[in-house]
């Protein structure tokens, strides 16, 4: 008799608890994916704590106040503000869960594959060094500097989710290169040249308006300079971005090499490097409004992981493994006899 395929659950928490327990390489790419998904959702909740001046709602860490975990009545701190702190709070958790689960399906993964296991494993780990620096900002009453710190260690941990996903839907074979030195080395310095743009791109924010709380400290800069700088820094993102298109158009597809997913997500960076910068220009004239600089923030991540993925499509690894490859065992009748 012909095996029948096994038909997926109807119910939800039974797919889940599959999905975590008995994990296969297209579920363990959605957990992942869900994971770059909470981080972006956290840097644009951590935005609107800042935009709302509600970076000291919650006064205290990791209580919300002196002798609660909840938002309580407090005369000096508005009840909204409290509720957008805490709930950026909550979101913090949301994403360590998720952490968990993937690593739990790494874990679990047949063939368990180490790479993805360590990739997995980074991912609750920093969003507690995440939870830790959040309490620094708090405890330092929104001090630019641990404000920017705490900012940038999203797009860190972004790095292991971004690798995880990809390299679940791929196999573990050695890198065959798909681009040529040239190509590599402008999608390299594309990656610098984002990263830049996001930690000038917090001194823009610790220097401006937008400090979480009306008695916060800012940085001592010009506003003017730190955002011509950030500016300038903006247009050789552009400029790298471009070459690296170019360079891929003109490689061809010679030697076999599928150029097409580079080229992809090319073009996905250059529209969102462009729509970052007429939003940033936009933001400026206006006097910085708060629902722009979200939009702002979003975008920002949305380029780092796009400048991670096309970093990644310039090679190949092979199938994504379906069977643990175990070598025969022989049956005694054909083991060697002593002699």
């Amino acid at each position: 008799m012909v095996p029948v395929a096994e038909r997926p659950s109807s119910n939800l928490l039974i797919r889940t608890w599959n999905a975590v327990w008995r994990p296969t390489p297209g579920s363990l790419r959605l957990l992942a994916l869900l994971g770059v998904i909470g981080n972006v959702v956290i840097v644009v909740s951590g935005g609107a704590v800042r935009v709302t001046k509600s970076g000291l709602g919650c006064p205290d860490w990791p209580r919300c106040t002196g002798d609660s975990l909840v938002p309580t009545h407090s005369p000096e701190h508005h009840v909204l503000n409290m509720s957008i702190e805490f709930g950026n709070r909550l979101i913090t958790f949301v994403v360590l869960g998720i952490g968990v689960l993937v690593f739990v399906a790494a874990l679990r993964l047949r063939p368990r594959r180490r790479g993805l296991v360590w990739w997995a494993l980074a991912q609750p780990m920093s969003v507690v060094a995440q939870a830790v620096i959040g309490g620094i900002v708090v405890l330092t009453e929104l001090h630019p500097a641990a404000v920017s710190l705490h900012f940038l260690v999203s797009p860190a941990l972004l790095v292991f989710c971004v690798a995880l996903w990809v390299r679940a839907g791929e196999g573990d074979a050695p890198p065959r290169r798909l681009a040529g030195p040239r190509t590599r080395a402008l999608a390299a310095a594309l990656l610098v040249s984002c990263a830049a743009v996001l930690v000038a791109g917090t001194v823009v924010t610790g220097t401006g308006p937008h400090a979480g709380d009306a008695e916060a400290r800012r940085y001592g800069f010009n506003i003017t300079d730190v955002a011509r700088i950030h500016g300038e820094l903006a247009w050789a993102t552009i400029a790298l971005a471009a070459a690296v298109i170019v360079a891929l158009y003109r490689s061809g597809a010679a030697a076999g090499r599928d150029l097409g997913p580079a080229r992809r997500r090319g073009l996905e960076l250059a529209g969102i490097i462009v729509a970052q910068g007429a939003v940033g220009y936009i933001q400026y004239a206006l006097g910085v409004p708060e629902g722009l600089v979200l939009l702002h923030m979003l975008g920002a991540v949305l380029m780092w992981i796009t400048a991670f993925r096309l970093f990644f499509a310039l090679r190949d690894r092979g199938p994504v493994p379906t069977a643990e490859e175990a070598p025969p065992v022989a049956s005694r009748a054909e083991a060697p006899q002593p002699a």
